[in-house]
This record gives structure tokens, C-alpha cells and sequence, in this order.
């Protein structure tokens, strides 16, 4: 038996065509996009973060801080080996004297801010050995700095243990020579852009919690 095949008129198939290219376009397209977000996530080691908590601010008189269990913090790393610390332990702690509207009369005072509100040694030494044993941090202490997450010249608090953190030397840091973090160099930046008014004071507080390797990028500060 002889089968006929119906045509398929010129404009129909043609439509035809196109409705099977474009749909394998975006086929494409979507599993281009998903790879690309894919290789996007692998190169984000660190999760942004989306909020810092308040400490209680300055104090007349500064006690110890309790610190978290021995063991029960870790240490994260950048690709370069920057360390990081474990936001669990350390998401950072803000000064609630630290405002927009402050800035004036806080970290942008030309006197002078930090000084007058730092806790003393007798108080932060004792923090710093039992923060030692909450990241499991077997060094010299004195090559590793009792670092605030969130810098007193952007904002931080002062003695919230959130926002202090025994913070391993970087690499090409040669042993014994004392604490030497080049994310000083980035929290100086951070607070010049500030203060000149380059950047707003949260958007730069969050940065320097999130990653502080990556905060001058993400600002758009050099």
C-alpha cells in the first residue's frame, strides 16, 4: 500500500524550525548559565554576610570575656591561604556608637577615637590565650594577632568576643617576629574611604566581616 505523506506548508515549517532552534537555544543558554553559576560559587569561598550583630559598645571598665569552647571554632582559608575566621564564632560585633550620624565625633575625629576605647592587655590577654584554645591555635601567641573582625576605626565593638578572634599569621610571615596582618593596610583604606566619603559606613563594615582579602575590590577602593 502506497502511504501518502501530508506536506507541510512552507510557512509552517518554517515556523516549525524555528521553535525547535530556539528552544535548544535556550536549553543552551540555561545550561550555560547554570555551569557559569556553578564555577561563580566555587569561586566564592566565603559566604557574604547579610548581618552583624550590635555589642554592647564602649565601657568605662572592661571585664573578660567569655570565649567560646576549647576546639569548637575553626579557622577558614582563602585561595592564597589568607586565614579567615569561623563565622559561627566570629561574625563580627558593630559599636552602636558608630552611626552614620556619628561619624564626626567617632572613628572620623580628627583627635582620635580608638585609643580611648580599647580594653587594656590586663583584660584582652586573658581573652586572647583562651581564644587561642577556641580555634585550637597551637602557635606563638605573639605571632598571632588578637584581631577585631570588624576594625575600632570602622565601627566595631570593642570587646564583644563576636568580633575578636586569635588570627593565625598570614603567609611569608616569618616566625617570631610579632603579629604583622596586612588586613591592617585594608582597614586603614576602608577607613579613609569613610571618612573622605567615598563609601558609606555599612556597606564597608560588612565588607571587612565578610572577607577582608576581597573588601577593597568589592568596594571599588584601591
Amino acid at each position: 500500500m502506497h502511504i501518502r505523506h501530508a506536506r507541510i506548508p512552507a510557512t509552517a515549517a518554517a515556523i516549525l524550525t524555528l521553535a525547535v532552534t530556539g528552544c535548544a537555544s535556550a536549553a543552551a543558554h540555561d545550561s550555560a548559565a547554570s555551569a557559569s553559576s556553578s564555577m561563580d560559587l566555587r569561586a566564592q569561598p566565603v559566604a557574604k554576610a547579610t548581618s552583624i550583630p550590635t555589642g554592647p559598645g564602649p565601657q568605662r571598665h572592661y571585664t573578660v570575656q567569655h570565649q567560646p569552647a576549647p576546639g569548637t571554632c575553626h579557622v577558614r582559608y582563602t585561595r592564597d591561604k589568607q586565614p579567615l575566621p569561623d563565622p559561627k564564632c566570629t561574625p563580627g560585633a558593630l559599636n552602636p556608637d558608630v552611626t552614620p550620624a556619628t561619624l564626626d565625633s567617632t572613628i572620623c575625629r580628627p583627635s582620635g577615637y580608638t585609643k580611648g576605647i580599647r580594653p587594656p592587655y590586663s583584660i584582652t590577654g586573658k581573652e586572647k590565650r583562651a581564644n587561642a584554645q577556641s580555634y585550637s591555635y597551637n602557635g606563638p601567641l605573639a605571632d598571632a594577632e588578637y584581631d577585631h573582625l570588624v576594625s575600632l576605626e570602622l565601627g566595631g565593638d570593642p570587646n564583644d568576643p563576636r568580633n575578636l578572634w586569635v588570627e593565625p599569621p598570614s603567609p611569608g610571615h616569618r616566625p617570631g617576629a610579632g603579629a604583622n596582618n596586612p588586613k591592617d593596610v585594608v582597614e586603614s583604606k576602608l577607613h579613609a574611604a569613610i571618612c573622605s566619603g567615598q563609601v558609606q559606613l555599612r556597606p564597608a563594615q560588612v565588607a571587612i566581616a565578610t572577607d577582608w582579602t576581597t573588601a577593597l575590590k568589592r568596594l571599588g577602593i584601591r
